[in-house]
C-alpha cells in the first residue's frame, strides 16, 4: 500500500512540476516567435514531452530519490533555455531541429503511452527507431537542442543544455538498470548495442 501511495505521489508530482516549469518557457518563446518563427520546432518538442507525460500509462517506477532527480532534471532543465531577442534560426539549424523533432516524435509514437520522467518499466519497445538505437527519443532531443543552441549561442543556454545532457545520460543509466531486470529488455540490448549514437555509444 505504501508503495502505491508513493508511486501515485511521484506520478502526480512530476506532472505538476513540469506544468509549472513549462509556463515561463512558453511565455518567453511566444514573445520571440513573431520575430523568429523557426523557434516553433523547439516549442513543439517540449510541448510533446509534457503531452506524453500527461497521457502515459502506469508502470513499475524506480522510486529512489536519485531516480526521481535524474529523471526530472533531465526532462526539466531544457525548459530553462531562452531565445536571443531578434535572433533567427538559420536553415542548417532549422534542418537539425526538424530532424531531431521527427526522431523524437517517431520514438514517442512507437512508445505510445509508455513514456515517463522517472525510470519505469511500462513495457519494452523494440520497433521503429528503437531497432537502431536504444534511446532514439533522447537522441532526438539532443539533435533539436544542438540546432537551437547554434542559433541562440549564449553561455546560459550552453550551460543549461550541458547540465541537461549530463542528467540525461544519468537518466539513461538509471532506466537501463531497472529495465535490465526484464528478460525482454536484456535480449533487446543484445540485438541493439548502442544507446544514442550508432557505432559510438
Amino acid at each position: 500500500m505504501e508503495n502505491k501511495k508513493l508511486t501515485l505521489l511521484v506520478d502526480v508530482g512530476e506532472r505538476l512540476l513540469l506544468c509549472v516549469l513549462l509556463a515561463p518557457y512558453l511565455v518567453a518563446f511566444s514573445l520571440a516567435l513573431p520575430q523568429n518563427p523557426g523557434l516553433i520546432t523547439a516549442v513543439i518538442s517540449e510541448l510533446l514531452v509534457l503531452l506524453f507525460i500527461l497521457i502515459r500509462r502506469p508502470g513499475r517506477l524506480a522510486l529512489s530519490p536519485y531516480a526521481f532527480c535524474v529523471g526530472f532534471l533531465g526532462t526539466a532543465l531544457p525548459l530553462f533555455v531562452r531565445p536571443i531577442p531578434g535572433s533567427h534560426v538559420i536553415p542548417i539549424c532549422q534542418a537539425l531541429m526538424m530532424f531531431g523533432l521527427a526522431l523524437s516524435i517517431s520514438s514517442k509514437l512507437a512508445l505510445n503511452r509508455r513514456f515517463g520522467v522517472v525510470a519505469a518499466n511500462r513495457g519494452v519497445q523494440t520497433r521503429g527507431p528503437y531497432s537502431f538505437i536504444r534511446h532514439p527519443m533522447y537522441a532526438g532531443y539532443v539533435i533539436t537542442q544542438i540546432g537551437f543552441l547554434i542559433s541562440n549561442p549564449t553561455l546560459w543556454n550552453f550551460s543549461v543544455y550541458a547540465c541537461g545532457f549530463v542528467f540525461q545520460l544519468l537518466r539513461i543509466f538509471e532506466e537501463e538498470k531497472l529495465l535490465r531486470q526484464d528478460e525482454a529488455y536484456e535480449a533487446f540490448t543484445q540485438r541493439v548495442r548502442y544507446r544514442l549514437v550508432p557505432g559510438l555509444f
